[in-house]
């Protein structure tokens, strides 16, 4: 029962408990139709076209924290990168274009779907939000988030994967999937000054926003989820073991972050 190491009863509320319960309930359509729709069966084909494409290499997971804006990305030219959620208000800074880009939150598909259907590079969106986008775009494919109360590993993208409270747990499956070798996180600071019971939705009151790399990110009027780092704490943890099984690691190289889970590098090092 390794699933109540997620639970922390200090968290737990009935409205928390009521929500999770209604996830559960209007994500069956879209399970059912993962399982048996004719476009669910050509999702599952280009999703096998990415597997292992990318053995042996190694890729950068760009996270949205404010150590973002910190760096300085031109190391990462000719690097293979995977950008999330809104990183594309950081295209300005980066010498290049994100190589993939990864968003499973159903709050930021909804809410910023046009930005994301101009973006050109391969997209891997929530299967949940398919009807925000035009499947026609070939640079689209879907993957399902599977509901449950504790997270597992899936290496088989075809198959639903675990959310982990974080897009970037979903993006290391992806990144498995592919082959990588090593994976880099930066930008993953795990840390957050808006506090609040995890996984909350709220709509944002302030008018800049401290917790991501650009004032604008979650703006005011915005909805967004609070985060749950006990969860992604727990599920950073599958990650790294299911890549040392296999002989492969993940690092962080996130400057000033404050994950426990992986091994710490500086970015600067990787490119000597």
């Amino acid at each position: 029962m390794s699933w109540l190491k997620r639970l922390r009863l200090s968290e737990l509320s009935w409205g928390r408990l009521y929500g999770a319960f209604q996830r559960r309930l209007v994500d069956i359509p879209d399970a059912l139709a993962w399982e048996c729709s004719g476009l669910s069966n050509a999702n599952r084909r280009r999703l096998a076209a990415f597997e292992g494409i990318r053995k042996g290499q190694r890729a950068f997971i760009i996270g949205n924290g404010p150590s973002l804006a910190k760096m300085d990305l031109s190391p990462l030219k000719n690097e293979v990168t995977f950008g999330l959620n809104r990183i594309y208000l950081h295209f300005e800074r980066m010498p290049a274009l994100p190589t993939y880009y990864v968003c499973i939150n159903e709050l930021v598909l909804e809410q910023f779907a046009e930005d994301i259907r101009a973006l050109p590079m391969p997209k891997f969106l929530n299967w949940n939000r398919r009807d925000y986008f035009d499947f026609d775009d070939p640079s689209l494919a879907f993957v399902k988030i599977r509901y449950g109360l504790g997270d597992r590993f899936q290496g088989d993208i075809r198959q639903p994967v675990w959310g982990g409270a974080t897009v970037t747990f979903v993006t290391l499956q992806i990144a498995f999937f592919m082959g990588f070798e090593q994976v880099i996180l930066i930008g993953v600071d795990h840390d957050f000054s808006t506090q609040g019971a995890p996984s909350t939705v709220e709509t944002r009151h302030a008018q800049r926003d401290a917790d991501h790399f650009h004032p604008d990110y979650f703006p005011k009027g915005v909805r967004w989820q609070l985060p749950d780092l006990h969860r992604s704490e727990l599920a950073y943890g599958l990650a790294r073991q299911a890549y040392r099984a296999d002989g492969r690691q993940v690092l962080d190289a996130t400057v000033g972050g404050k994950c426990p889970v992986f091994e710490k590098v500086d970015f600067y090092g990787l490119f000597a």
